[in-house]
């Protein structure tokens, strides 16, 4: 195969690993990992997959060492990368919303405002983006450098307040901390280095990878629904029935029954289904769905 024709694909390794890898198998693609191997392997022979920290991701893309990749937009800011965003891919190790960095001190700390920070020591791994916040704002602090372990640095002593990353903020105040200020939202990118998407093989293969991830983020939250139901109560069953689309409607052989299928969102189905059942419906059957595209 001509080497022009595979994609270098950076995908996170860590805490974005897992979740990353279930919503590629979802879009059609299963990435197998191997013992202390960054490079896994992929049931696509125009991919190529390197595991890497999500922090230096976009350097790589940046540089030309991989064609495309999928980081943080915080790492994308901090690092300065000038590449392209193909798209939001909002998803997490948690839950399918935002990641939040936020200032915190402790919880029976003076601070109140980023302001109240003016001359004090704050510790994070968002070293950059932190130094250009405080410095856009006017007010002078010591941003040091954190390997780890950043909510510690306050109860410890070696910092005044910390710039760290968090979903739920549980562990923020599992560490007797409290929030001050959120300074960026943050979640995955799916991102391309500039000459890669100029190449016209290369930019066709991430639209289609992008079109299909996306259909696997949308589906996440649907299922689909099918059912029969008597002729004569169709219409009060379709009164009921939220749908992307007009629901498929098709008649059982020989019967006045009819079967009817439609795509909803899961959480509507535990109040749905009881009042399709009252309205006539009988056999429905819920099923997950890969893809809604």
């Amino acid at each position: 195969m001509n080497s022009d024709n595979v994609l270098k694909l950076g995908i996170p390794k860590g805490s974005l690993e897992e979740a990353t890898r279930r919503l590629f198998a979802r879009a059609g693609w299963k990435i197998k990992p191997h013992h202390r191997n960054y490079f896994p392997e992929i049931n696509d022979r125009e991919m190529q997959c390197s595991l890497c920290r999500a922090q230096e991701i976009s350097r790589y893309v940046e540089n030309g060492t991989m064609d495309a990749g999928l980081t943080g937009k915080d790492w994308i800011m901090e690092n300065e990368s000038d590449v392209v965003v193909v798209s939001d891919l909002v998803y997490s190790k948690v839950s399918n919303r935002p990641a939040r960095w936020v200032l915190a001190g402790a919880g029976d700390s003076p601070f109140r405002r980023p302001e109240d920070l003016s001359g004090k020591k704050i510790a994070t791994e968002l070293r950059n983006f932190t130094h250009n916040y405080f410095h856009n704002a006017g007010i002078p602090v010591e941003v040091e450098f954190s390997w780890g372990a950043t909510e510690a640095k306050v109860v410890e002593g070696l910092a005044d307040a910390i710039v760290e990353v968090t979903e739920t903020g549980s562990t923020i105040k599992a560490h007797g901390l409290r929030i001050i200020a959120e300074l960026l939202q943050t979640n995955t990118q799916f991102i391309a280095n500039k000459e890669a998407w100029e190449d016209p093989w290369k930019r066709s293969k991430i639209e289609n990878i992008n079109t299909l991830l996306h259909g696997a983020l949308r589906a996440d939250r649907l299922v689909g629904l099918k059912m029969n139901l008597p002729q004569d109560r169709v219409e009060d069953v379709m009164a009921l029935l939220p749908s992307m689309t007009a629901p498929t409607v098709a008649h059982l052989y020989n019967t006045n029954w009819l079967s009817v299928e439609i795509v909803v969102e899961e959480d509507q189905v535990r109040e749905l289904v009881p009042r399709l059942q009252e309205k006539g419906a009988e056999a429905i059957i819920e099923y997950a769905l890969n893809k809604v595209i």
